[in-house]
């Protein structure tokens, strides 16, 4: 019990560091030359999430460019996600057991996510608005797999932070094409959820989800 307190305060603390400090972080990407503090330090605020990560990736685009700012942006992204997989996980799995599956509905829900996983992880990932955090701490409380959650993580992530990159470096040079970007991802996001829809795994998931209301009243 102390042990969980005391990592929980420690993040805590660090998180309100990285709030504190935030704007001059920021600050400090724009101007540095080097591209391993830049990457260590997406990591801090992707793990730490006080400051919207678009924001970040966004200005790790404009300093470093659309295709480097995104290699770097995804890296400490998906470092951030496994980090805080590898933390809820080794540190608080036990008590996410006795509350993911307490409750009837809950438990059928987290049942039919470990079925899926994968794919679910993966296009939850496509979504830039989904917040990380809540896909990071739900599946290391469940039982999905260390591979499945990083393999689909990496994956997911490549569109969201080119994206997130792109925007920042055109806001930079030239803002009329922020809207061509996000309009480029949108057709491709409807796509794949089109893809989503259509596969094993759409139709998988709506027959759990049928299954489940029946089951729930």
């Amino acid at each position: 019990m102390f042990k969980k307190l005391g990592m929980a305060l420690v993040y805590a603390a660090i998180g309100g560091l990285v709030y504190f400090y935030g704007d001059a972080i920021l600050v400090w990407i724009r101007s540095t030359d080097s591209i391993t503090l830049i990457m260590f330090m997406a990591v801090i605020m992707a793990l730490f999430p006080v400051i919207p990560y678009p924001v970040v990736g966004g200005v790790i685009g404009a300093a470093l460019g659309p295709v480097i700012g995104g290699v770097v942006t995804w890296v400490g992204s998906t470092a951030a996600s496994i980090l805080m997989f590898m933390f809820i996980r080794y540190g608080f799995q036990e008590w996410g057991d006795r509350v993911l599956y307490r409750y009837n509905r809950l438990g059928k829900v987290t049942t039919m996510f470990e079925r899926n996983a994968f794919m679910t992880i993966l296009f939850t990932r496509l979504i830039p608005f989904i917040p990380s955090i809540v896909i990071n701490v739900y599946a290391a409380l469940s039982k999905v797999t260390f591979a499945s959650f990083g393999i689909a993580s990496a994956l997911g992530k490549i569109p969201a932070m080119l994206l997130f990159s792109m925007v920042g470096d055109h806001l930079m040079t030239d803002p009329s094409h922020i809207m061509i970007t996000i309009g480029v991802y949108g057709v491709f996001l409807a796509i794949t959820l089109l893809v989503y829809r259509l596969s094993g795994f759409g139709r998988s998931g709506k027959t759990e989800g049928k299954r489940l209301k029946l089951l729930t009243g």
